[in-house]
């Protein structure tokens, strides 16, 4: 059973992307680094080495990227003590949307941080998220994390001119700008979500009520 599988980063049986994650080094926790980019570049650039080795097709190539980046991401939380993390996580009353890593704020609300190797078009479905999540949540921040320099400028660019408007910004993983986010994130007063109630009010008529009132109802 791997560790993260006990961590329940990861749920059910072990995939190639967890497998590949947890043999690049004997454990997250005891890599060293300064900033939280450099614990970035230090595992992206071990998978790198063995990547095309381990996974010959192109198309596998892809998906197992995303997910180890993932999982660099979720455990570079848990090295900055930023817990807790909800992974693959549904928010009540935002239908048919899984989002990557969330955290919650008291103050805040969920904040989203989507993890993409490369955005290409797919930074159009994270806007769309994050409008959905704005839409229940109005101070809820949505993050994508990126391993492309280009394409991160190139989102920051479209939501200064309004073409994004749901992400709050992008950010390249592997400069100053995330070890910015990471400080950021901490100020948060991050816990638990709290147990939304569905309907909510302090007059309820219930039926022992109307029994206690009316005894032969």
């Amino acid at each position: 059973m791997g560790i993260l599988r006990n961590l329940n980063i990861v749920k059910g049986e072990q995939n190639l992307a967890s497998k590949i994650f947890e043999d690049l080094l004997p454990s997250f926790m005891e890599v060293d680094y300064e900033t939280p980019n450099e614990y970035i570049m230090q595992y992206w650039n071990k998978y790198l080495n063995v990547r095309d080795n381990l996974i010959p097709n192109e198309q596998t190539r892809r998906g197992v990227n995303g997910k180890v980046f993932e999982y660099i991401l979720a455990t570079l939380l848990i090295r900055e003590k930023i817990f807790p993390i909800f992974m693959n996580a549904k928010v009540a009353f935002v239908p048919n949307i899984n989002y990557d890593v969330l955290l919650y704020s008291s103050d805040q609300g969920p904040i989203c941080i989507s993890a993409k190797t490369s955005f290409r078009e797919r930074y159009k479905q994270a806007d769309l998220e994050a409008i959905a999540l704005k839409y229940v949540h109005r101070k809820s921040k949505s993050y994508l994390v990126t391993l492309s320099e280009l394409d991160a400028n190139m989102v920051n660019t479209k939501q200064k001119n309004g073409d994004v408007i749901g992400l709050d910004k992008a950010v390249y993983a592997l400069d100053q700008n995330f070890n910015q986010l990471i400080d950021e994130i901490r100020e948060f007063n991050l816990g638990n979500a709290p147990t939304i109630l569905v309907v909510e009010s302090n007059q309820i008529v219930t039926e022992d009520i109307i029994k206690q009132n009316f005894p032969n109802y």
